[in-house]
């Protein structure tokens, strides 16, 4: 399959219309037509059909899809670099973190960054360590802000700061005196769940479940953060990472380390092969100071 049947079945995938996806792609319908033939012949099936004028993906393209915008995305990087370059630009950074750290450290870290790399470009996401593990691999990121370490060959880790796993309560919940909380006295509460394969979560899970009682979970939910706002909305307690724990704190919920104490590490993901740029290194510095910064009133 050639780039250029990528581009038309993405084409043709946003718009359903010859005309329309012609006009996008900036070549006649004629042309599109002919190059749209021409794939199904390669490929052996058809990848749209046409119902009154309109195209519709066939269940072959739509298995498809994910990977052409996939590869649609990294020729667009691509196309970015090739800009730069020719500019003699700086070829920018691609940084993505977990969802912890999306709201205030890796935003404000790179806000500090740009008064000093001013012509630097940023492109920044949110993966979990899995997807930022195949993004580095991929080339389509610089670095990775995890609150895991991957254990991959192919991936250097970096340790920037380090906190304990805290206890989240709406205000009030927690009297003057706790410096920390046991987790055998949330046996019964009512309790906030994080949903999927969170290595963090699925041990102290475990260990909440062989309480007598065991606490009552009736939400689940995908990310600390809106664990976070479960909690605010009065919904229950939940055992959130010290990061989502500084941001709830400067909302007014109550928050303390569990104990015995379970530690939470933040890594900087890189390619072993990768060499970094000044700004790299200077993001990384800024994060690591900052995160330092943000854990250090949390309560220990």
């Amino acid at each position: 399959m050639r780039l250029r049947h990528i581009e038309i079945i993405q084409a043709l995938c946003q718009t359903g219309e010859l005309k329309s996806a012609a006009q996008m792609l900036d070549i006649s319908t004629q042309t599109l037509e002919q190059t749209l033939h021409d794939a199904e012949r390669q490929l052996g099936f058809l990848l749209f059909a046409r119902v009154r004028g309109h195209f519709q993906p066939t269940p072959e393209t739509l298995r498809m899809q994910a990977d052409i915008a996939a590869v649609q995305t990294q020729v667009e990087r691509l196309q970015r670099l090739a800009d730069g370059l020719r500019e003699r630009q700086d070829p920018g950074l691609h940084v993505v973190c977990t969802a912890s750290l999306a709201h205030h450290l890796l935003p404000q870290s790179i806000a500090t960054l740009r008064r000093r790399f001013r012509e630097t470009p940023c492109i920044l996401g949110v993966q979990n360590t899995d997807e930022m593990v195949r993004s580095l691999l991929l080339h389509q990121t610089d670095v990775g802000l995890s609150l895991h370490c991957p254990q991959h060959p192919s991936i250097s880790s970096q340790v920037l700061a380090e906190g304990k796993v805290q206890l989240l309560a709406p205000q009030g919940w927690l009297s003057p005196k706790h410096r920390y909380i046991a987790l055998h006295e949330l046996a019964g509460q009512a309790m906030i769940g994080l949903e999927g394969e969170d290595p963090l979560s699925l041990v102290l899970e475990h260990k909440l479940q062989s309480l007598n009682p065991p606490p009552r979970i009736h939400t689940r939910v995908q990310t600390y953060p809106l664990m976070r706002s479960m909690v605010a909305a009065g919904e229950g307690l939940a055992i959130v990472d010290p990061f989502t724990a500084a941001d709830a704190r400067d909302q007014g919920l109550d928050t303390c380390p569990l104990s015995p104490a379970v530690p939470v590490t933040l890594y900087a993901l890189t390619r072993n092969a990768g060499s970094s740029s000044a700004a790299e290194k200077t993001l990384l510095e800024i994060i690591a100071h900052n995160a330092q910064a943000l854990l250090s009133p949390v309560r220990e």
